[in-house]
């Protein structure tokens, strides 16, 4: 379970962040900026990172608050699992990112397996919508749903991209070191579960 005080923190934000984008007058907006400096101020007494940081953060979230999207491709070869390696910590996860606006959560996928692996895929179906919070990764102060898309090889091979320095197949046994804020082991556990039976419904938190 993640802490008490990053559950209340990240509500305070969102509060602030909606407030602020339907405040009537100069009185809430202040209000509500006040309520948005004191949530930084607690992630930078608890985390260490600075309060700009995670004021520049928060800032560049505006309107209603809303959780943020993150796709990841689930692509399957002869029995094992396509993973990627990231740059940022040299361990392993499913190809995917950040849903990018203009993009249909099929083409977010796509493109993201495209970039980060060098395989051309198709979308074949959405089997499990997560929302991180109820998952087992580090805490963060994003609330973020997972869509989980299982892909189809159709060209390209096996390489890096900017932000991936290598691509490989692994079987359920044979996993890599895991990038835990981008997938767990049971996320994992579950795609492979996906494979062995195709009928099994999606899932959804």
């Amino acid at each position: 379970m993640e802490p008490k005080w990053l559950s209340w923190a990240r509500e305070m934000q969102a509060i602030a962040q909606t407030g602020l984008a339907y405040g009537k007058d100069v009185y809430d907006v202040e209000r509500f900026e006040q309520l948005r400096a004191l949530s930084v101020r607690i992630m930078s007494e608890h985390t260490g990172a600075g309060e700009a940081d995670i004021e520049l953060s928060f800032a560049s979230e505006e309107g209603h608050a809303t959780p943020k999207v993150d796709v990841r491709g689930v692509v399957f070869r002869e029995g094992k699992l396509l993973l990627v390696r990231e740059k940022s910590d040299g361990r392993w996860c499913l190809p995917g990112g950040w849903a990018e606006i203009g993009l249909s959560p099929k083409e977010n996928v796509v493109k993201e397996i495209r970039e980060e692996s060098g395989f051309e895929t198709r979308a074949v179906r959405l089997l499990a919508v997560l929302d991180r919070l109820k998952q087992d990764h580090p805490p963060d102060a994003r609330h973020i749903y997972k869509l989980f898309i299982l892909c189809e090889i159709i060209g390209g091979e096996a390489g890096g991209g900017v932000e991936t320095s290598e691509a490989a197949f692994f079987g359920e046994s044979e996993l890599p070191p895991l990038s835990l804020g981008r997938n767990t082991p049971v996320q994992l556990a579950l795609m492979f579960d996906f494979l062995r039976n195709p009928q099994k419904p999606a899932l959804l938190d």
